[in-house]
């Protein structure tokens, strides 16, 4: 019982179930949830970009808590120095999204709903182009730290 209570504490400082967690959170809201809402053949276009909306809005401030934890994870765990750069990458793609991204897609979000035509927007490429970096990042990280470190041979000279 005591070796699983171990492995277990092992795993729970380890990044990398938040790693997998938050990449599993994105993944189906980006790449599944979304696509699909506006596949469904009852809901309206104005309905489905408002829920759009709520919707990453919502992932938006569950993102931020999965940052959070790896922050803490990373700190604990005695990595900051090899994660510092992967989560300074992670809080900036955080930041762009909340900050600027997110409330102008919201902002065009509502002005189509409300029948307006507007052209192409580069924020709209970006943050798919971020949140794809994101996933890649999330993933990448997920598999370095699910491998485990070298057991040292206390025999060894």
């Amino acid at each position: 019982m005591s070796a699983l209570i171990s492995r277990l504490k092992i795993a729970a400082s380890s990044p990398a179930w938040i790693c997998f967690v938050w990449f599993g959170m994105t993944a189906g809201v980006s790449l599944l949830a979304t696509p699909v809402k506006f596949a469904a053949p009852l809901i309206t276009r104005p309905v489905a970009l408002d829920i759009g909306a709520v919707t990453f809005a919502a992932l938006n401030k569950a993102e931020f808590v999965a940052l959070i934890l790896l922050l803490i994870v990373v700190r604990v765990s005695g990595r900051a120095a090899q994660w510092w750069a992967v989560c300074g990458v992670l809080t900036l793609i955080l930041v762009a999204q909340s900050a600027w991204l997110l409330p102008e897609l919201t902002a065009r979000a509502g002005m189509v709903a409300s029948g307006l035509e507007l052209p192409p927007s580069i924020a709209h490429t970006t943050y798919a182009t971020l949140e794809l970096t994101k996933l890649v990042i999330l993933f990448a990280c997920g598999m370095v730290a699910s491998i485990p470190a070298p057991q040292r041979n206390s025999s060894a000279p």
